[in-house]
């Protein structure tokens, strides 16, 4: 898949579905509204044709609401998923006019914002993931507010991706290269895996 490009951010993303699967349930978006744009990597419960089709559910809904604030959204998200048998996700949202990106992880997609390799420390933070499903439980939710900077990388990675992966390149790689070598050394081929990566640009006009 071709890296993308808004005028915000730039991203890579690399996707497998489990062996003998032809559609994936792990899937991502990337939205850009007024003020930034919205990423996620979401996962849908299982695998197969339910679990493809509750991702692209969630994505329609996120893209119909990137505008609002991003617990109004993901509460969108979970009412209109109700009928299905859920996802589990994180989302960032990226503020170009304030440099400042808001997320929050349910379930169990990894994420992690790599800070850019000029940058002091702390040089890395790592998403808290609260437990939940997406049209099943909803917990109370809550975001973390972070600065960003020309440069910042931040990775999502669903479970089908080992823990253990390596992310550290990925501060000196383009976002697709980096997205493609995590996925081809780390997926665990018993799931649907997928990789995120978002290279932070700020405003460029």
């Amino acid at each position: 898949m071709e890296s993308l490009v808004t005028t915000a951010i730039e991203i890579g993303v690399a996707a497998l579905p489990l062996p003998g699967q032809e559609r994936c349930g792990d899937l991502h978006m990337c939205t850009p509204f007024s003020n930034g744009v919205v990423v996620a990597a979401l996962d849908g419960i299982g695998h197969g044709d339910e679990a493809a089709s509750a991702s692209r559910m969630a994505v329609a809904i996120l893209e119909a609401h990137a505008e609002e604030p991003l617990i109004a959204a993901v509460r969108q998200c979970h009412e209109g998923l109700r009928s299905t048998r859920g996802v589990v996700m994180s989302i960032a949202c990226f503020n170009v006019s304030h440099n400042l990106m808001t997320w929050l992880g349910l379930g169990n997609v990894e994420g992690v914002l790599l800070r850019s390799p000029c940058a002091p420390p702390p040089t890395k933070e790592t998403l808290l993931l609260r437990s939940g499903v997406l049209g099943g439980h909803l917990p109370q939710l809550q975001v973390a507010v972070l600065p960003v900077s020309r440069g910042d990388t931040l990775i999502f990675a669903t479970d089908g991706v080992s823990r253990s992966f390596s992310y550290e390149a990925a501060r000196h790689q383009p976002p697709q290269k980096a997205a493609e070598d995590i996925l081809a050394r780390h997926c665990k081929a018993t799931d649907d895996a997928l990789v995120l990566v978002v290279r932070y640009l700020g405003n460029r006009a």
